[in-house]
């Protein structure tokens, strides 16, 4: 199957620009299938790994592998031709057994992977089945890939899901173009080691001719597990790029942080109907410093940790009670995984504690929203807060600061960034940096940010929207391809 438009890359030196077709491989399809009015309908889906890849293919044209879930059926193909007539790309679904989901998904990808990426390997469950059936899924994604490409296209999978596709791709493509991106951190050497399958997991790894990361801490850290469990391998280069050769090949690491769509944010939030809608909740709570948190259900966002902090501060700080308003906004995740339901009581437990403690008429200091938010009110309630109260215990990138950022059309606004986010290293230079765990440090940073002047609002603000803008989606896409390119002229003497 060779239809579909094909991937521009940028020349690099004086080669000429060359074309391949993009194949995006990654857990799941860029929708989910939901029943309304008795009718199956797709929707597209949210999050950071959607918004950043989908704006590529419905540029580029080409193709998208991933799961449609456990239910085939001919009517979610025919959902998916409908799609893909309204897009500039096709659907290659692939169907998993309700055991494959349960084993390699719920268990290996987020009860071993997750956690333990996460620098959190008290969570982690090693169960020997888990990696058994996460080895089969990713040889079930591979032939899933063989059956619907060619030699010729540029294979790029995505994320900790699916380490392991080029391992089965190169059984019967050995000199197929295959790239990896890790949306999530690669851990030190002394976390990693835990892992029981460390060898077979670095190994798979190095079946793919690049792999990208988020920061150079992702990348100093995976080199550093390489040279520690993998003494065969050798790297060499430093600051650009690394270069690891193994007895079946080499393969290129680099740190290529990810961005947004900058334009397309700033774009959006200047329309009148979201600025319609910030004039609406500005309103609604007329006098208040709004901060505001957008997170995905998940332990590593610390919520319960920042809900604390902002106790703190309205506990140590009696002025600042009818000042200052947090809305809460935490996006339905995994809830089929008992601690995340057990993560979700908490939270519930905690904003209920908090407002029971200081509400006064008028005035309620949490509001908490656990659902998923539309685009566009999203972009309203970042143009009303004051503050953006974003604190992961460990993020690999965290694209709400950027898009906080993006969306603050009028350069105000404060960001206060968890230093363990991947985003820190970038926006650091504008941020309000805290340590998640140190509530005081939290509530302090809030206290500051709802004293801090137009003036140096604005001044911090202009240094993150230019950063932001600077290293935004398309240079990220262009960045990686340049780095493909490269790996592929210097080993094949040929473009991609």
């Amino acid at each position: 199957m060779t239809s579909g438009a094909v991937l521009e890359t940028e020349p690099i030196g004086n080669a000429a620009p060359a074309t391949r077709r993009l194949v995006i491989v990654s857990n799941r399809i860029p929708l989910s299938f939901v029943e309304e009015g008795g009718h199956l309908t797709a929707k597209p889906s949210s999050g950071g790994l959607v918004s950043a890849l989908d704006p590529l293919l419905a540029e580029h044209g080409g193709l998208w592998v991933g799961s449609a879930g456990t239910q085939d059926s001919p009517e979610i193909h025919r959902q998916l031709e409908a799609a893909a007539a309204q897009q500039n790309y096709r659907f290659a679904p692939l169907f998993l057994t309700e055991n494959e989901q349960a084993n390699y998904y719920e268990g290996f990808s987020n009860e071993v992977i997750w956690p333990l990426f996460h620098d959190l390997q008290s969570r982690c469950v090693f169960r020997p089945r888990y990696w058994d059936v996460y080895q089969a899924v990713n040889r079930k994604f591979a032939e899933a890939v063989l059956a619907s490409t060619s030699p010729e296209d540029t294979i790029w999978v995505q994320d900790y899901q699916l380490m392991q596709v080029a391992r089965f791709v190169r059984e019967d493509r050995p000199n197929a173009c295959i790239a990896f991106f890790l949306h999530i951190p690669f851990p030190a050497p002394d976390i990693f080691e835990k892992l029981p399958w460390r060898g077979g997991v670095l190994e798979g790894l190095l079946k793919y001719d690049l792999i990208g990361v988020q920061t150079a801490r992702d990348e100093r850290n995976l080199v550093a597990c390489l040279r520690c469990f993998l003494p065969n391998c050798k790297v060499e280069g430093r600051g650009r790029y690394r270069e690891v050769t193994g007895p079946q090949g080499s393969t290129t690491i680099k740190a290529i942080p990810i961005g947004i769509d900058y334009r397309d944010f700033a774009h959006s939030a200047a329309s009148a109907s979201v600025r319609d809608r910030m004039q609406q909740i500005k309103k609604q709570y007329s006098g208040m410093n709004i901060a505001i948190g957008v997170d995905r259900l998940d332990y590593t966002k610390g919520i319960p940790q920042r809900l604390r902090a902002f106790r703190s501060l309205l506990r140590d700080n009696e002025q600042y009670r009818r000042k200052i308003l947090l809305i809460q906004v935490v996006v339905p995740s995994r809830e089929n995984i008992p601690r995340y339901q057990e993560l979700l009581a908490e939270i519930e437990s905690l904003v209920s504690s908090i407002n029971g403690e200081f509400s006064e008429t008028g005035w309620t200091p949490v509001e908490y929203m656990h659902r998923s938010v539309p685009r566009e009110e999203l972009l309203a309630l970042y143009l009303a807060s004051k503050i953006a109260l974003i604190t992961p215990l460990k993020d690999g990138m965290n694209l709400v600061a950027k898009e906080y950022c993006a969306a603050h059309i009028d350069n105000a606004g404060v960001l206060i960034l968890s230093e363990f986010a991947g985003a820190a290293p970038e926006l650091r230079i504008g941020a309000l940096l805290v340590n998640p765990y140190d509530e005081r440090g939290v509530a302090s940073a809030l206290g500051t940010a709802i004293e801090m002047t137009t003036e140096d609002q604005r001044r911090r603000m202009l240094r993150l929207r230019r950063q932001i803008r600077n290293a935004d989606l398309l240079g990220w896409r262009d960045l990686f391809f340049a780095a493909l390119e490269n790996v592929q002229q210097s080993r094949t003497g040929s473009a991609i």
